[in-house]
């Protein structure tokens, strides 16, 4: 009895782990294998380097017209685009644009008011529910912190915006998906945002799929860390102030044990 018990079990659990093997082999066959990410030089990766601010003003321009729409940039405040070479006649003009919710007043009413560049960038919706009723069920991140937040950082984000393709032969996207070489899973919710010639630069010329790309994510990584160049210049000091205290403290020692010696 115990033997037929254990051979029942047995072909349970064999079962059991083909019909989970036939469950997840179309998922399978239809993600793909993600490609690695195009390496870019990063001017402000370097040790020493610095934000390229013409990429930085360029980027925001696409920032604006390719991708407020949906994605938030919720800490970056209007005042911060001086650092990127915005005049503060500029930087009330973009903040005037838009409107924030401000109060409570004398009468303890909510109210709308213009914002004004101590303000941080509007976001395009309400809240995350009317985010997700615009986009199909998908949420938008925010994209302060998302070139920290994402393995790979401005490579991957760069990949990303060049590496929507047709599906491959046999494998069908969801509805309201798109195919990305990149994306894990390759199904990703959001279109294509950018596309060649889709943005034309303030000069007049129309910028290239891997030049927009380039400017957004440069753009995004000062976004995420808009005091590195700060954080840097005070490193070069905080080391230069050790080598020439240590310098001291050696020629001190010199001279108090000369005489030892």
């Amino acid at each position: 009895m115990k033997l037929n018990n254990l051979k029942f079990l047995s072909v349970t659990f064999i079962l059991t782990l083909f019909f989970i093997s036939a469950t997840l082999s179309p998922v399978q066959a239809a993600g793909g294998e993600v490609e690695k990410a195009i390496k870019q030089y990063w001017p402000h990766k370097k040790l020493f380097g610095t934000y390229d601010k013409k990429a930085l003003q360029r980027g925001f321009q696409i920032y604006m017209e390719s991708c407020s729409a949906c994605h938030s940039l919720k800490r970056v405040a209007y005042r911060n685009l001086a650092d990127i070479g915005f005049s503060e006649e500029e930087i009330k003009a973009i903040a005037s644009e838009y409107s924030v919710t401000d109060g409570p007043n004398d009468e303890g009413e909510m109210f709308e008011r213009q914002a004004v560049p101590s303000d941080r960038f509007v976001p395009p919706f309400p809240n995350d529910a009317a985010a997700r009723i615009a986009n199909n069920g998908a949420l938008p991140p925010d994209m302060s912190l998302l070139v920290k937040a994402r393995d790979g950082g401005e490579d991957y984000i760069f990949s990303l915006l060049l590496g929507y393709d047709n599906p491959p032969t046999g494998v069908k996207v969801g509805e309201g998906m798109y195919w990305n070489k990149y994306f894990k899973g390759n199904e990703i919710a959001m279109a294509p945002p950018l596309d060649s010639g889709s943005v034309t630069y303030s000069n007049g010329k129309d910028a290239t799929l891997e030049q927009a790309a380039s400017d957004i994510v440069q753009f995004l990584a000062w976004a995420a860390e808009p005091k590195m160049e700060a954080r840097k210049q005070m490193g070069v000091k905080v080391i230069l102030f050790l080598l020439v205290f240590a310098a001291i403290v050696y020629a001190i020692k010199r001279r108090l044990w000369a005489d030892i010696h």
